[in-house]
């Protein structure tokens, strides 16, 4: 697996494509304890500048220990393909009607009573540092890699991937 670091735009598209993709995430909160807390979380949208958006209830767990503590790590995997994001980063909370407003989906309606509803938050995920693992070939043709390696006693070369950093 070959190491490239991105950056800029290129970094920004490359958390797009994997976060969007992958469409759950762990969200993880409280880093500095253990057990950390996590739950998954469905993103609404990866933006043009890097920024990722989920929908929360203000009375979740999640929304007050943002408030005590800001650092949050997402977990992205899309394993069908291969693809792996870990974002550390800042989150900030929303709770104006234009930002609902802008960022509402219908499928919040399964837990909200729609974008009025008073519980109803946005928020932003601002990436500080980011890691991904992403197999261009995808799955199917690294694991026959691994399988051939393992039959034929040869060491698999892994050159379908690539991981490495990026820094928006």
């Amino acid at each position: 697996m070959s190491t490239q670091h991105l950056t800029n735009q290129e970094a920004i598209k490359k958390i797009k494509e994997l976060s969007e993709k992958a469409k759950i995430c762990m969200f993880c909160t409280e880093l500095d304890k253990l057990p950390v807390n996590s739950r998954p979380m469905g993103i609404q949208e990866t933006d043009d500048t890097g920024n990722l958006w989920f929908i929360s209830s203000e009375s979740s767990n999640k929304n007050f220990e943002i408030k005590e503590d800001n650092r949050v790590q997402l977990y992205f995997m899309n394993n069908s393909d291969s693809e792996y994001l870990s974002i550390f980063g800042e989150a900030f909370i929303y709770t104006d009607k234009a930002t609902i407003e802008e960022k509402w989906s219908a499928m919040a309606n399964a837990w909200f009573d729609g974008k009025d509803d008073p519980n109803v938050s946005i928020i932003r995920v601002q990436p500080k540092e980011t890691y991904y693992w992403d197999t261009k070939a995808g799955k199917l043709v690294s694991l026959l890699s691994f399988a051939t390696a393992a039959i034929t006693g040869n060491k698999t070369d892994n050159s379908d991937g690539v991981e490495g950093n990026a820094m928006i």
